[in-house]
């Protein structure tokens, strides 16, 4: 899976700045402190959603009672329970010895109450991407803290998430451009695909954003430094005539074709159109579907759903 150099620099330095905080605001209490909610995911250098009902701004730290709560009286630090930080040894991860984090599924689920369904979804992706190195940490492991934790706010959002949620993605946008697909009525891409048998000059594999294999159609999401980084500009330049030359169609998409509904529902007619011409038999939705189901409150969903 690739990940843009520029993505990764700045989420590692704003790890790095988190982190120094968490440290400084534990020396000030005299203790260890867990962090949750966005600090947890920046001290794990992982994307945060744009749109969020939290301040962003403040340090974030959880405990599995009230009663164990740290607040900062200036409001620098702020405490949520979680409960079930007592039921669950792997909920928390050492940063430094005086600063821990909440693990990422945990951290997905407790802001689940103050994202939009959309969000949920893109975090989803970026949390399991996150935590792709270990492989006790799955889509399947995600389903099953939410059919175990029962009752915290957020939940019916995570069940709504769930069967959008994917492993292998990279970038936020990449979920965006799969969404925008996906709903209306394409189906479902494999993400950062692999392409069999096709490597660079310096023998490294080809990998694509969103690929249809089967009907050799893919999609590939340029951000801002695919433009600008010369280096990196010639590597999709490379990949890209490489795999059409191989009778790949290859769809280049940008934010501006994801800015809004309408330019979504155009690139979606576009890719459609391809993966017809190709043989996929799907009906296409003209107007993009809602992302919500009717999932029931207490619904328990199969480990093996979605992904």
């Amino acid at each position: 899976m690739e990940q843009n150099i520029t993505m990764q620099q700045s989420l590692a330095n704003r790890a790095a700045d988190i982190t120094q905080r968490c440290a400084d605001i534990a020396e000030q209490f005299g203790k260890t402190i867990l962090f949750g909610m966005t600090t947890a995911l920046e001290l794990q250098g992982i994307v945060l959603p744009e749109r969020c009902g939290l301040d962003m701004t403040a340090l974030h730290s959880v405990a599995s009672t009230a009663a164990k709560r740290i607040d900062a009286a200036d409001g620098t630090l702020r405490s949520h329970v979680w409960k079930p930080i007592s039921a669950d040894s792997r909920t928390a991860i050492t940063v430094t010895p005086s600063v821990r984090a909440l693990h990422p599924f945990h951290a997905w689920a407790q802001l689940a109450r103050y994202l939009d369904l959309e969000d949920v979804i893109m975090l989803g992706d970026a949390v399991l991407a996150a935590r792709s190195h270990d492989s006790r940490d799955t889509y399947g492991s995600l389903i099953t803290l939410v059919n175990n934790v029962r009752g915290f706010a957020g939940r019916t959002t995570c069940l709504q998430a769930l069967p959008h949620i994917r492993d292998n993605v990279a970038s936020p946008m990449e979920t965006v451009g799969r969404l925008a697909a996906t709903r209306h009525g394409i189906p479902r891409p494999r993400t950062n695909y692999v392409v069999p048998g096709e490597t660079f000059g310096s023998g490294v594999a080809m990998t694509v954003d969103m690929a249809w294999p089967e009907f050799r159609v893919a999609v590939e999401y340029d951000g801002d430094h695919h433009r600008t980084d010369k280096s990196q500009w010639r590597r999709d330049q490379e990949k890209r005539e490489q795999l059409r030359s191989h009778s790949w169609i290859v769809i280049v998409i940008t934010a501006d074709n994801l800015r809004d509904e309408a330019r979504q529902a155009e690139f979606a007619f576009r890719l459609a159109r391809y993966l017809l011409q190709r043989g996929a038999t799907f009906r296409f939705q003209p107007t993009a579907a809602s992302l919500v189901s009717r999932v029931p409150h207490s619904r328990v969903l199969p480990v093996d759903e979605g992904c």
